[in-house]
């Protein structure tokens, strides 16, 4: 059964992952990418434009199919070695949150709708999905 999910990384690291084909989450952290199931639907939120400054971006700006293949580590720098999960990245348009909280079961009614995206990743309704990716301008044949 596909699941669907919401990561959380500024837009120069999506950017990054989209144009090498993976994700990665939670500064590399390989426990919540285990999560993950092949064919499982991935949208990254992006709060801020570029990763430890504070230019707000606060938009959707990736969305794409999980590979399946299992999480795998990377060495990045020094001693930085992060885990990566491959994804098929969709066609998609950068679509801001703020038209869509009413939308979302996950933010709608709640003041306080940023918390949730502390987590880094988190698993989100069908619907929202749809919604999601309707504003994301994907192709409906990409979510079911």
């Amino acid at each position: 059964m596909t699941r669907y999910w919401v990561a959380v990384a500024s837009l120069d690291h999506v950017r990054i992952g989209r144009k090498e084909g993976f994700m990665q989450v939670c500064h590399g952290k390989a426990a919540p990418l285990k999560r993950l199931q092949g064919g499982d639907v991935v949208v990254y939120y992006s709060p801020v434009v570029h990763f430890g400054e504070k230019t707000p971006c606060q938009s959707f700006t990736a969305i794409g199919c999980v590979k399946d293949k299992a999480p795998y580590q990377v060495h990045m720098f020094d001693e930085f070695y992060p885990y990566r999960r491959d994804v098929e990245w969709f066609d998609s348009e950068i679509a801001a949150i703020k038209p869509l909280l009413p939308m979302l079961s996950f933010t709608s009614g709640n003041s306080n709708w940023g918390y949730k995206f502390r987590f880094g990743l988190f698993e989100i309704a069908q619907d929202d999905i749809r919604t999601i990716a309707r504003a994301m301008l994907v192709a409906p044949q990409f979510i079911s």
